[in-house]
């Protein structure tokens, strides 16, 4: 009997999925995928013969349905999730089902949004000097946020945050990340990151909800904010390839 694969899709770009995971999408009987976020293109690495099928509209036992009755039927079967499947996947109660059943599983890991926003943006996340944390978190819905993370605290830290699922908040999203950061703080909007249709805005803070509300988005976007989005050079260079800092591989030189 083959383990059902949960394999990450990455954030749209059907070469930002691992080779593993592409591997793992060719070989599969059964695709069950996130069919609302999921791009078709990463589809295409499936086998012509296998067998999609879209969770969209399925509740939890109706995906958990399709993934045991491909299992106990000896098929090879992927659920595929878009991003990572570890972040914001509701991945742990699928998982948890499958343990109570004691189907073997497995998790190839994938592309999430924030990496790939960095990269549309050409933007480090991590500055010396300036922030070396990520925060990646999303805003209070229909699904709680523990009060501890709530924005507002999470915005003192000073860090760069990813901000997933909260573009319908914008509103809401400004005004608590002013409780720990200036107006004027870097902001970049990515709308479907990596696909087609792919939207980069820059912006301030206190210019969030103008911007997005000017561009009408309102789903689909990844809020990025804090310090290390700034444009122009960095403050201060990582040391790690400073000539007279010294590690395992090469040692310090003294400046003549």
């Amino acid at each position: 009997m083959h383990p059902v694969i949960f394999v990450g899709a990455g954030p749209g770009d059907p070469e930002l999925i691992t080779v593993k995971g592409q591997r793992a999408l060719a070989g599969a009987d059964l695709v069950v995928y996130a069919g609302s976020l999921v791009s078709p293109a990463v589809l295409a690495w499936a086998a012509p013969g296998a067998e999609l099928i879209d969770s969209a509209p399925l509740s939890l036992e109706e995906i958990i349905g399709h993934l045991l009755k491909g299992y106990r039927a000896g098929r090879r079967v992927v659920r595929l999730h878009s991003g990572d499947p570890a972040l914001f996947g509701a991945l742990q109660e699928q998982l948890a089902l499958l343990d109570r059943e004691g189907v073997p599983y497995r998790i190839i890991p994938g592309v999430t949004a924030a990496c790939a926003a960095a990269a549309a943006l050409q933007r480090e996340l991590t500055l010396p000097e300036v922030t070396q944390t990520v925060i990646l978190t999303r805003a209070a819905g229909r699904t709680p946020v523990p009060a501890r993370e709530a924005l507002g605290r999470l915005a003192q830290h000073g860090a760069t945050l990813a901000i997933y699922l909260s573009a319908h908040l914008v509103e809401e999203v400004t005004r608590e990340l002013q409780e720990g950061y200036p107006p004027d703080t870097p902001v970049a909007i990515a709308y479907r990151v990596s696909w087609p249709e792919e939207r980069l805005l820059t912006c301030t803070l206190a210019e969030l909800p103008a911007a997005m509300a000017a561009a009408g988005i309102t789903r689909q976007a990844l809020i990025l904010v804090g310090p290390a989005l700034g444009s122009g050079p960095p403050a201060a260079a990582s040391r790690l390839y400073d000539s007279g800092f010294s590690h395992g591989r090469r040692p310090g030189r003294k400046p003549r």
